[in-house]
């Protein structure tokens, strides 16, 4: 009788040896005073510029954003239902071309009186620089335990949705011309009510038209049998007691619903395979095509345990790739505490890579796609491995000064405010970071020079970014916990220039959520999606966003639609935010449209 091998022992194998070679890597980029990666592009100039690259004030209490975030205990957290904090949303509630602002609001174990209790809250943006809360207006005054948000017009009818995820039931609003009513129940996306939802996102993953909904889940919570602050081992912090979980807790099963059409959608968690992955403590949501098949895929941050990776398989059902992708676990091999993620061509290779960040007393983690199915981290090689000391939260890549290289602007913020009583060599407020793409494959942390909007001390959750203003600066806004919100506006104007682009489908859905833009710029190719959600259980101004440098025209943009439809838009301004409609550029062949340098 002949002995079989389990076809998992060769990766397993692999792997260890992969891991062995990356440590080794690690080893040796830490001694060497030259980048690891040499990409093409222009790097940056060691000499110090002559102003700062950017610089943001927050002017978050001039603008009129005002709202108190509400989110359990200020000084102490007894269950770890108070700590994980809200998400952010910009989006154009109400079509007039200016991106507004929707925040996520909490509550508190105690409770409020009727009428008095914390609400969330919608701000309309004025055109001037200012916002006004039209939450009561607008139908969005909501209370309980919120925490994520996405953005996506799941009807097609031009006005766009939010879904908002809670501990507790999930809501989701339709968007009746500037006037939302909640509609989760009768869509059936509300949810059992028991599982603790978080991130969120639409995403068309069977191509169909209809956006549909995937949502994460953090823990099944029942704080009548939640154990107290220092009850367990795991309810202890470097000898401190401290709130429990997640480890310990049960883990909870993300969820996938498929949009039917008339305002209905279905649960098919079971049927495309998602639950095959459970007991994670799951927390944001970026979806991406990360093989350049034409399908979406979806990376989920978790926190004390491996992310997740589920690759579209074409027909309806999804298979969870972390591990084999290399996408999983640091490059030590160890998972971590995930809390957000962001997607972005880094390298400028015309390929999708990851970014997440994660618990304190650990590095947020650069997965490098290698195009061929697998990722590498790159933390340390791209210079990422500086700050230990911080606990991140929302991330995104963003061009500060629009040269064409998207940079990383983290929140962070502990979990434990026994940190600062306790001298645990971190604190509970900690300051933002800012770090600058260099062109070459590494970044550099600029963020001492990059104003008081980034080194002032919060307790960072949510992030989310847009072009507030129409002109190119891309703003920043930030929930914070237990305060008002910050608005991050970039003071410095570069010379460089820039392009927005708007996705309207037809035959895919109207967002264009899923459609991959390809921009030619002289010897480049900038490439980025159409997305919902992303960032930490937030959701960013979906207009795709590129910096040019000091070019001043691009050659064409190609947009690949989730329709499969491709097609090339020439002629499109810079300096200009642009709308395209599928069916209205000039048709390419897919198999002959790649875009090469």
């Amino acid at each position: 009788m002949s002995l079989e091998v389990p076809w998992v022992l060769p990766r397993v194998i692999l792997h260890i040896a992969d891991v062995c070679a990356r440590g080794f890597r690690k080893s040796l980029a830490a001694l060497l005073t030259v980048p690891v990666l040499v990409l093409a592009g222009t790097a940056e100039q060691n000499s110090k510029p002559s102003q700062p690259i950017a610089y943001f004030t927050d002017v978050a209490q001039k603008s009129g954003l005002t709202s108190l975030n509400v989110f359990g205990g200020k000084d102490t957290k007894r269950y770890i239902i108070e700590t994980t904090g809200t998400g952010v949303a910009i989006f154009d509630y109400d079509n007039d071309g200016w991106p507004d602002i929707f925040l996520v609001n909490g509550t508190t174990l105690e409770g409020f009186p009727a009428g008095k209790a914390p609400t969330n809250h919608l701000y309309r943006n004025n055109h001037d620089g200012t916002f006004t809360d039209v939450t009561m207006k607008a139908g969005l005054a909501a209370t309980g335990w919120g925490q994520g948000v996405c953005v996506g017009d799941y009807d097609n009818d031009g006005w766009e949705d939010l879904y908002v995820t809670y501990y507790g039931k999930n809501r989701l609003y339709r968007n009746q011309r500037g006037v939302f009513s909640e509609v989760g129940e009768k869509s059936g996306v509300a949810g059992s009510g028991k599982a603790w939802g978080t991130g969120c996102a639409f995403v068309d993953y069977d191509r169909d038209g209809l956006p549909d909904l995937v949502v994460s889940n953090y823990v099944d919570l029942d704080l009548s049998t939640t154990p107290a602050p220092g009850e367990r081992t795991s309810c202890i912090w470097k000898g401190v007691p401290v709130m429990c979980g997640p480890r310990g807790l049960p883990g909870a099963k993300n969820i996938l619903y498929h949009n039917l059409g008339g305002g209905k959608f279905e649960d098919v968690t079971t049927k495309a395979h998602i639950d095959q992955t459970s007991g994670h403590y799951a927390f944001s949501i970026s979806t991406f095509d990360f093989d350049d098949d034409g399908w979406p895929d979806i990376f989920i941050a978790c926190d004390s345990t491996p992310s997740i990776l589920y690759h579209n398989n074409h027909d309806g059902t999804f298979a969870d790739v972390a591990v084999t992708a290399g996408a999983a676990f640091n490059e030590d091999g160890r998972e971590q505490a995930g809390m957000g993620s962001t997607i972005g061509d880094f390298d400028g290779d015309g390929k999708l890579d990851i970014f997440k960040t994660n618990f304190s007393d650990d590095t947020a983690t650069l997965y490098r796609n290698n195009g061929n199915g697998t990722f590498d981290d790159v933390t340390y090689a791209a210079g990422l491995g500086l700050h230990t000391q911080y606990l991140g939260w929302g991330t995104m890549f963003l061009d500060v000064d629009n040269d064409g290289w998207p940079d990383l602007l983290l929140v962070n913020g502990h979990v434990y405010p026994e940190v600062d009583r306790q001298h645990l060599g971190s604190s509970y407020e900690e300051p933002r970071i800012l770090y600058h793409n260099n062109g070459n494959g590494n970044f550099t942390d600029i963020s001492a020079d990059a104003g008081p909007g980034i080194t002032t001390a919060s307790a960072s959750r949510g992030l989310a970014i847009g072009d507030l203003w129409n002109d190119g600066r891309i703003s920043a806004v930030i929930s914070n916990m237990n305060a008002a919100p910050s608005l991050l506006v970039n003071d410095v104007r570069s010379a460089n220039h820039w392009i927005g682009i708007r996705t309207i489908g037809t035959k895919s859905n109207r967002d264009g959520i899923g459609a991959r833009i390809t921009v030619k710029v002289g010897s480049r190719i900038l490439v980025d999606e159409v997305r919902s959600g992303s960032s930490y259980d937030s959701n960013n101004d979906m207009r795709v966003h590129f910096g040019l440098g000091a070019t001043t025209k691009i050659e064409f943009a190609q947009i690949r639609w989730p329709s499969g439809l491709v097609e090339r838009f020439d002629n499109l301004k810079i300096d200009s935010i642009d709308t395209v409609k599928e069916g209205t550029g000039t048709p390419l062949n897919p198999s002959k449209a790649a875009v090469t340098e």
